[in-house]
């Protein structure tokens, strides 16, 4: 199984980004999928999460400014960031979880990406 990230550089605040994580080895379309993000010295912490048929979840701090997606015919799902702040700043990893859903727990996801960086600054 491989999620490969991709997207992350440097933007300014209140620019966007679009992540993009491709996944094989695994059945796409019956896997929820989460996005993640780690900045340094913090927990790693959800940010949103997209179920196999659709649903979303986002967490407070992202609501209303990023959108999580997905493309089963591509197997690839995408998070758009908007608005971004200097406090979005993290290293953004992709996930697929061990259910159809999509939930806040890293437990619950059994794949992992490698990871890509955004750094807004200010």
């Amino acid at each position: 199984v491989q999620l490969q990230a991709s997207g992350g550089g440097l933007v300014q605040a209140g620019g966007s980004l679009r992540l993009s994580c491709e996944v094989s080895g695994l059945t796409f379309s019956s896997k929820g999928m989460g996005w993640f993000r780690q900045a340094p010295g913090k927990e790693r912490e959800f940010v949103a999460g997209i179920t196999s048929y659709g649903g979303t979840n986002y967490a407070g701090a992202v609501k209303g400014r990023f959108t999580i997606s997905r493309d089963n015919a591509k197997l690839t799902v995408f998070l758009q960031m908007n608005s971004l702040k200097p406090e979005d700043s993290a290293v953004y990893y992709c996930a697929a979880s061990k259910y159809l859903g999509a939930t806040y727990y890293n437990n619950d996801y059994d794949y992992w990406g490698q990871g890509t960086l955004v750094t807004v600054s200010s």
